[in-house]
């Protein structure tokens, strides 16, 4: 482990507002069975009010009988905060004036009510899990945490719009040759391996489950989707320090879940073959996840990469996605787990020179004809978009195209194709949009579609997670932001970009000037965008160097078998996806979008090279022509970086200096590969066109 962790979001600081009051909390005399979560309520309330001066109650008694303690006066110190079960309000009184209904009244898992009256703020949820959230609600206040004045009544319900919020970490028990302990990991070593197995020292662990247990995030998967066979032996052999890492995840109201490879019946049970209609096979799955619920009785479940850049899968027994999903689906359903079942298949060994072929049509021709055919604890995980994780790419048609499954929208907060958390890139603008998008146009959006509907319930949305066991967690001590951000977005996909950069600005530097929080706000705020203005354009995507994918190469993956290609030539650049002249990807997506990507007069110029081949002289919706948009942006998004260089500069003395120097450090990084992109994108595309820049800027 990495020296000692930085708070993140959650310095002693930020809980000042909420520790200096009167603190009531009143839990349930005998909290559920395997619910610690009511405890971990008690201890932050206990570590607030001891660090800042207030007073924490267990009890409240009303003055007079009759009186409602949260609305009248009571004995002894009156509480400013009541964090209650609704079980432990049994009283007939309970119903404060601002409250529309009896605060006994049951609540939704993880929800919360918040009921305001002048001088008092009382919340209440029915699961420790959802008091666990409406405290850490009232942190983010601030100041405002109790309100008085005529306006200060108010009852209102918190429940996340997603059931599922849940990072997935692909690490591995040990270095790998090629990948590392954590593949496409930017952010050290694991927080949960090391030597080849579970640490024994978890406290680590338990400050990373506080953080997200912080923003309503559910589940956590600890190991590679890229199952090795020592991580295999997680299911068998590993169980009981997969127990420890469940324990301490728990109390922060966290399910945890394993990755599993399809072939454990081979690698790890000695059969010969994996072969879901095998009844040796599904007897032994199903007695192996017995093992698992022994050990972790509230698992989560398995989450599965099968038949995919050399993952072992169902393809090589002749059965489908489906026979394969379902074969771990019913191991699982005695005992209440999921499936999370990666649709990320494609053919990675391509003929570059078969224009054919399509890797974005990959997944919708291989789980579109299975719609309908999973079983009800299967959760297809689809990529945000068709490629994989690209700065710009289209939303994924998958998510349109199966109303009978349960579908879970997959990001990345690791930043493989977004500067590899050397470079800030805020995501939560890119996965807001994403999260936005109306698959028909009007109607239903990507966050309703795996929110659920009457067809089939949500599979909520998952990210790969940016964490490792670096100081400041994430490497670049901004890309916190991003991690903050997801936990917020997956509870309440409507929030602004804006709101929630400002929300973690609060309260990772409590107590900022005015002028730190603007200059964070303005580094952060545009930094996607800025990104893809110097990389690739135009939503043409790569061009990075093969295998470790950081930096400009733009021909890198050109003649690769990856099926990662731009077509540039001499007359023009873009992959021609139409159903009239090329793979017929956009046939993939229903109206209107199919007809607005189908011609380039439609197709917004962001995409544009996605969805086309078209000349360098072709002009954009901007006015201007491609070839001159491909010097002027990557002029502009170097530019852009040098600019957020010296607005941080202008912060040393006025953050505590290991963030500063830490930051600085790594956005001179960012300003050289800023550079470097715009002086090779720039200088291929004059060598390939022969078209000057209008500028006047000098092109090697």
């Amino acid at each position: 482990m990495t020296g000692d962790a930085h708070p993140a979001w959650l310095p002693d600081a930020a809980f000042a507002p909420l520790g200096r009051r009167t603190v009531a909390v009143l839990l349930p005399e005998q909290p559920a069975a395997r619910e610690p979560t009511w405890d971990t309520v008690l201890r932050e309330a206990d570590r607030a009010t001891s660090a800042h001066g207030g007073v924490l109650l267990r009890t409240l008694d009303p003055q007079v009988t009759g009186a409602d303690p949260l609305d009248g006066p009571v004995r002894g110190p009156a509480p400013d905060i009541v964090l209650a079960s609704t079980s432990a309000l049994t009283g007939s009184h309970w119903r404060p004036r601002a409250a529309s209904e009896p605060l006994t009244s049951p609540l939704p898992r993880d929800a919360f009510r918040e009921v305001r009256v002048p001088g008092r703020t009382i919340v209440v949820a029915t699961t420790g899990s959802g008091l666990l959230a409406g405290l850490h609600h009232l942190v983010r206040q601030g100041e405002s945490v109790v309100t008085d004045g005529p306006g200060a009544a108010s009852d209102t319900t918190h429940a996340p719009a997603l059931p599922i919020r849940m990072l997935d970490h692909w690490d591995n028990l040990g270095p790998h040759p090629v990948m590392g302990q954590v593949e496409r990991g930017y952010a050290g070593g694991s927080l949960f391996f090391s030597d080849g197995a579970v640490r024994e020292d978890l406290s680590r662990v338990a400050e990373y489950a506080r953080l997200l247990g912080s923003v309503g995030v559910n589940r956590v998967a600890v190991n590679n989707v890229n199952v090795h066979a020592l991580e295999a032996r997680l299911l068998t052999d590993g169980l009981a320090d997969v127990a420890r890492l469940a324990d301490v995840f728990r109390a922060h109201g966290i399910r945890l879940h394993l990755s599993v490879s399809f072939a454990a019946p081979m690698l790890v049970g000695g059969l010969p073959t994996a072969d879901p209609d095998d009844p040796d096979v599904r007897r032994w799955w199903a007695d192996a996840t017995a093992k698992v619920y022994a050990a972790v009785p509230d698992f989560g479940g398995y989450v599965v990469k099968a038949d995919s850049e050399g993952q072992p899968g169902p393809f090589a027994y002749g059965r489908d996605h489906a026979d394969g999903a379902n074969l771990l689906a019913r191991a699982l359903a005695p005992f209440g787990g999921t499936v999370f079942w990666r649709a990320f298949v494609y053919d990675h060994r391509q003929d570059w020179r078969d224009r054919s072929t399509d890797r974005a049509r990959a997944a919708h021709d291989c789980f579109a004809p299975l719609d309908g055919k999973f079983d009800d604890n299967v959760v297809l995980q689809v990529k945000h978009g068709p490629m994989d994780f690209q700065a710009r790419e289209p939303v994924s048609p998958v998510l349109a195209a199966m109303p009978h499954t349960r579908l879970a929208v997959e990001l990345q907060a690791t930043q493989e194709y977004t500067g590899q958390q050397r470079h800030v890139c805020h995501l939560h603008p890119w996965w807001h949009e994403i999260l936005a998008f109306r698959p028909w146009g009007a109607g239903r959006s990507v966050a309703d579609v795996v929110a659920g509907s009457a067809l089939a319930p949500g599979g909520g949305v998952v990210a790969v997670s940016n964490v490792g066991d670096d100081p400041f967690w994430t490497g670049h001590p901004l890309a916190q932001a991003n991690l903050y951000a997801f936990g917020r977005l997956a509870w309440d996909p409507t929030l602004s970009p804006e709101r929630v950069l400002a929300e973690w600005a609060g309260l990772a530097f409590p107590g900022a000037t005015e002028r730190v929080r603007s200059t964070l706000l303005d580094v952060l705020g545009d930094s996607w965008h800025t990104y893809e203005q110097y990389t690739a354009p135009l939503g043409v995507g790569f061009m990075v160097r093969p295998g470790h994918h950081y930096g400009p190469d733009v021909d890198g993956y050109e003649y690769t078998p990856w099926g990662t290609y731009h077509f540039a030539d001499r007359d023009g650049v873009g992959v021609d996806r139409t159903r009239a002249t090329g793979t017929g990807f956009t046939g993939q997506y229903p109206a209107p979008w199919r007809d607005v990507y189908e011609s380039p007069d439609s197709c917004p110029d962001e995409l544009l090279l996605f969805f086309h081949h078209v000349p360098y002289a072709h002009v954009l919706h901007s006015g201007s022509t491609v070839i001159q948009h491909i010097y002027d942006s990557r002029a502009a998004g170097a530019a852009r970086v040098e600019q957020m260089a010296a607005a941080w500069s202008e912060l040393d003395g006025a953050i505590p200096a290991g963030v500063f120097e830490e930051v600085a450090a790594r956005l001179a990084e960012q300003v050289r590969s800023a550079r470097e992109w715009r002086d090779q994108v720039s200088a291929y595309f004059f060598r390939k066109s022969g078209v000057p820049d209008a500028s006047g800027r000098a092109i090697c």
